[in-house]
């Protein structure tokens, strides 16, 4: 019997303005032609509903380039979904965020890259630190849950205990800190990104003493390496077990990298319902349960923890899908992750992160640049 999904993350717009060092997305980005309409994704909120979803989590990109982002939270909360908001915070001003908030918005998630205004433009690839700072005074004037994101990696790390601090300051419910995972841009920057094993030893430390010092404050979640971890993460909670993602233009994946795994093909909302993707197609069923599992997967008293780890990760380190997770210290393959670190501690130089604009011209990004007025006020 498989279970109802447990969440929905609703990528409506791969349109953003920042262009972080770090970023996962994919590196073919939807283009703005073909994203789905106000109403095809209110009827998508309410398919999830009724197969049992409690939560909706709007990201992108940046959600609030869709100038009709009020009206799908709106749409959301009369599904009676959870509406959680993931997002830069760029464009958007307190008559946006007064206007959200009435429509139904539960929880919002802002992203920051450094508490120093010069490295986290940076890092951003935009100015947009200060506007970050001011957007989070205006948020604990409502009342809604509010989480503060925060990505670490080798260009930051040494000052972790800095951004705590700077993060406490800003008096959110709920801070995410983050080391990067290694997908889309961030793969291409892992030299320069992947930090040394007594770099984070120290960011473990630091982060063990804020969660005892903001113990019944601020609740500090850590999300640490994949390639410093003994075993690989349980990636989106298991391959198509509790949560399905949709893409701006309909498409219907396991986790946000699944297309670039070979031989998969991924239904659209366009075309079929959530519910038959969810029970009956191939791309949820391919990796779901245990029957794909190679050794030493198959017959791991972990199987059923981490599930074999991250396709995708198996894939782009790996060449294949089907492989145990390279991360897993039990991998065949661990040694492509055992050079990796190598490479960073051996003390050579590191190379400075290229920001994901600059890398090349993206076919697709010319139709998804930035524009403030695409969000009227």
């Amino acid at each position: 019997m498989i279970p109802n999904p447990l969440a929905l993350i609703a990528e409506i717009t791969h349109r953003c303005p920042l262009h972080c060092v770090y970023c996962s997305n994919p590196l073919e980005l939807a283009a703005v032609s073909s994203e789905l309409s106000t109403a095809e994704w209110i009827d998508v909120l309410q398919q999830s509903a009724k197969l049992g979803m409690l939560h909706a989590h709007f990201t992108g990109g940046e959600p609030l380039a869709r100038p009709d982002l009020t009206e799908l939270i709106a749409g959301a909360r009369a599904a009676g979904l959870y509406t959680n908001l993931i997002t830069s915070g760029l464009g958007l001003a307190e008559t946006r965020l007064q206007a959200l908030v009435e429509a139904g918005l539960d929880h919002i998630q802002v992203s920051f890259q450094d508490s120093r205004e010069d490295s986290a433009n940076w890092i951003a690839g935009a100015k947009a630190h200060a506007h970050k700072i001011e957007l989070s005074r205006l948020i604990r004037r409502h009342k809604i849950a509010f989480t503060v994101n925060l990505v670490i990696h080798r260009q930051n790390i040494d000052h972790l205990d800095e951004m705590i601090a700077f993060i406490e300051q800003l008096a959110p419910e709920r801070m995410e800190i983050a080391h990067t995972q290694y997908y889309g841009w961030a793969l291409k920057n892992r030299a320069a990104l992947l930090p040394t094993r007594s770099q984070l030893d120290k960011a473990v430390e630091a982060v063990a003493a804020a969660e005892q010092r903001l113990s019944g404050r601020i609740r500090v979640d850590f999300v640490v390496p994949d390639y410093y971890a003994q075993y690989p993460k349980s990636c989106m909670g298991g391959w198509g077990r509790r949560l399905m993602l949709i893409n701006p233009a309909g498409k219907v994946l396991p986790c946000h990298a699944a297309e670039v795994i070979p031989g998969l093909e991924f239904e659209n909302v366009r075309e079929q319902t959530l519910e038959s993707i969810w029970r009956e197609s191939s791309s949820f069923q391919r990796f779901r349960g245990e029957e794909w599992m190679p050794e030493p997967c198959r017959s791991c008293d972990r199987r059923k923890e981490d599930f074999g780890g991250c396709r995708c990760q198996a894939l782009l380190l790996a060449g294949d899908a089907t492989a145990t997770d390279p991360a897993c210290s039990l991998a065949p393959a661990h040694h492509i992750v055992e050079a990796a670190l190598a490479e960073v501690n051996s003390g050579a130089a590191v190379a400075q992160p290229v920001a994901a604009a600059s890398f090349v011209q993206l076919q697709h990004r010319a139709a998804t640049l930035w524009s403030y007025r695409t969000n009227p006020e």
